[in-house]
């Protein structure tokens, strides 16, 4: 039976095989449960299982924000390769090449624009894959590109920070992003446009040291770790033990630090009403005015009903001499 089974099996297996991609399904990293990637994609890669939201990226969030999935990106200008030379394990040269050809954009930020809601917005999304979302001279040119669109469309500006912190191959370049960054918003809230941030899972270190915390209004996707150094180094230096889900969005909720925890489902909704009203105040309807009811006022003639308004005549107190009692 050894010929069947070493010859003729593997020639009959190699005319019926089929190749099987190897993304069809996915675990969550919360409840380890097992999803169909269509399943997946279709619940806006959240757990049906534990209501997990897993990472996603900034292709699929601006499909999802902007109306009907429809938007432009724009061109962003080209990050210094190595200003510092810089070399750990990698040369950082071929660390950027690396994160380039798996994620086919040039850093780790993309900007585009369109309306949410019918509102104008431009939206500055993190890509973690991209060398978990670093921030370098790359990430502060997206965003302060993303801020002088905004001042141009007259839109709210919107960030997606989702970031391991400052990029350290970049050194003293990448520390002087977080000033860079934090004049571009405030330059957006001079001309009283809306900065809105929606806290993605996770942000950390010089992000959230900047213009992550600065705006007008925080979002929160439910579950997402936010904060400045790690749990473990924050235990270690104070030596003491830390509450449960610390730096969570649920967490920060409680304490003031963030506005509302938003389902990703229910984001682009909340979304638009919050551009609505921040740049769109007044009331779409008509203004109708009411009729004043009957008031009688001591020294004053009864009102006069005219036309179905109700207007007031003052009593003449003079006297005969021209002047008042």
């Amino acid at each position: 039976m050894n010929w069947i089974t070493n010859s003729v099996l593997p020639k009959i297996q190699a005319l019926v095989r089929r190749e099987v991609p190897d993304n069809l399904w996915h675990k969550c990293v919360a409840c380890g449960q097992m999803i169909f990637h269509r399943d997946l994609e279709q619940n806006l890669h959240v757990c049906p299982e534990c209501g997990h939201h897993l990472r996603i990226g900034p292709i699929d969030r601006l499909k999802m924000v902007f109306d009907d999935g429809k938007y432009d990106t724009i061109q962003l200008p080209k990050p210094a390769l190595d200003p510092l030379k810089f070399r750990d394990q990698k040369r950082y040269t071929d660390r950027l090449r690396e994160a380039q050809a798996k994620t086919g954009r040039s850093d780790a930020m993309v900007v585009a624009h369109g309306t949410i809601g019918g509102t104008p917005a431009v939206a500055a999304v993190f890509d973690f894959g991209f060398m978990g979302g670093s921030m370098g001279t790359g990430v502060g040119d997206a965003l302060v590109r993303a801020a002088k669109l905004a001042e141009t469309q007259n839109a709210g500006l919107l960030v997606f920070p989702s970031s391991g912190g400052a990029r350290m191959q970049e050194g003293i370049l990448s520390l002087m992003q977080m000033p860079r960054t934090v004049a571009a918003v405030d330059r957006v809230k001079e001309r009283g446009l809306p900065f809105i941030v929606v806290l993605t899972d996770p942000t950390t270190g010089g992000v959230t040291a900047s213009f992550a915390m600065l705006g007008d209004i925080h979002l929160a996707e439910p579950g997402s770790i936010i904060g400045f150094a790690g749990q473990r180094v924050i235990q270690e230096t104070i030596r003491e033990q830390l509450p449960d889900g610390f730096q969570r969005a649920e967490y920060l909720l409680e304490h003031g630090m963030v506005d509302a925890v938003v389902h990703r489902k229910d984001l682009k909704a909340t979304l638009g009403r919050i551009l609505a009203l921040l740049l769109r105040p007044r009331p779409t309807a008509q203004i109708v005015a009411l009729p004043q009811p009957d008031v009688d006022i001591p020294g004053k003639a009864p009102a006069a009903k005219d036309g179905g308004k109700a207007t007031i005549q003052v009593a003449d107190t003079r006297t005969p001499t021209g002047e008042s009692d």
